[in-house]
């Protein structure tokens, strides 16, 4: 009798750790106004309503993720990626399934529903500038931001992300948008080459705010939700939508995540219509599921990508997950030249 009750006592015990357990969870993500968008319309919500606590770490560091994995000492537990790195992660092994209900899955853009990864958000690269640095015309088109005597000013681009920043080259160069994939990477370096003694490196995006609010970039090539974040701060900044680069960043959950239970119940919150409505609305960047733009208003609608469709250029994330690793050696050996 005491040797069941002893079994009981402890099974009850271990009951109650794995509870405790699943109580928190960590949450990564890029930082700066996104995330706190992130923290404000999903994390304390779903706090709020499940009890669970989420601790923000960041920003996503993609070699930290893989090291974590493959060492099986992962301490993430939801991760907001880019769209070829959860492909790519996906296909390596590194991602645990995600189990959304049948009834939430259906309810998602199905260009951002997979097994091993579902839509955090969908974004558009688009030329930013500073209107006080532009008295008359402002910079509209890709090749605008490659004519440095037009509009002279250094350009700042992401560092660490050669999608987006390679097809604007190309496109600069008079590609067509749907002649870009292949790739012709040497037509696309020798345009970058053209003004790399004018190109600044932004490698957050909250460093791309400053950069373009301080006019150390008069013209920023640049995630759309992080211009709207400074246009809603009063900051003079404006945006071009030509040829607006569009693809998305992805919710993936590391393969051993610690806490398995409470981050599938997070992205099942954080993909809702409600919490993605309450994202666009903050941040300009679109939902991922289908009943979200029922529960926005007209103004926050036209902030969106979807509002600037027909001059959508969509980034080949297929194309990138298989030619990523091969394209960031010459990516980083160039910009070290």
């Amino acid at each position: 009798m005491m040797r069941r009750l002893g079994l009981g006592l402890c099974l009850a015990l271990g009951g109650i750790a794995a509870a405790q357990a699943q109580s928190s969870m960590v949450f990564t993500s890029w930082g700066g106004t996104t995330q706190q968008a992130q923290q404000k319309d999903w994390a304390d919500p779903f706090t709020k309503t499940t009890g669970i606590k989420v601790l923000q770490d960041g920003p996503t560091d993609y070699g930290k993720f893989k090291a974590m994995v493959e060492s099986g000492n992962v301490s993430w537990d939801v991760v907001d990626v880019e769209g070829d790195f959860a492909q790519a992660a996906a296909k390596a092994g590194l991602l645990a399934p995600i189990d959304l209900p049948a009834a939430d899955a259906a309810q998602l853009d199905p260009r951002f529903n997979s097994p091993d990864a579902v839509g955090s958000f969908y974004y558009s690269f688009v030329i930013a500038y500073n209107k006080s640095k532009f008295k008359g015309d402002a910079p509209k088109t890709m090749a605008d931001l490659f004519d440095t005597a037009k509009f002279p000013g250094k350009r700042c681009f992401y560092k660490w992300s050669f999608a987006g920043v390679l097809e604007a080259a190309l496109l600069a160069d008079g590609v067509k948008p749907d002649q870009l994939y292949p790739l012709d990477l040497d037509r696309a370096f020798k345009k970058l080459d053209s003004i790399k003694s004018d190109i600044v490196w932004w490698s957050t995006g909250a460093q791309s705010q400053q950069q373009l609010a301080s006019g150390q970039c008069p013209i920023s090539l640049m995630w759309n939700g992080r211009v709207q974040a400074l246009q809603d701060s009063g900051v003079p900044v404006a945006m071009s939508w030509d040829d607006n680069l569009t693809t998305g960043d992805m919710l993936v959950i590391p393969k051993g995540a610690p806490h398995l239970a409470a981050a599938q119940k997070f992205i099942a919150y954080a993909t809702s219509a409600k919490a993605q409505a309450a994202f666009a609305t903050d941040t300009g960047y679109a939902p991922v599921n289908k009943g979200a733009a029922a529960l926005m208003g007209p103004k926050a609608l036209a902030t969106l990508p979807g509002a600037h469709a027909a001059s959508h250029v969509d980034l080949n994330m297929a194309y990138w997950a298989a030619h990523r690793d091969d394209i960031a050696n010459r990516w980083y050996a160039w910009q070290t030249k």
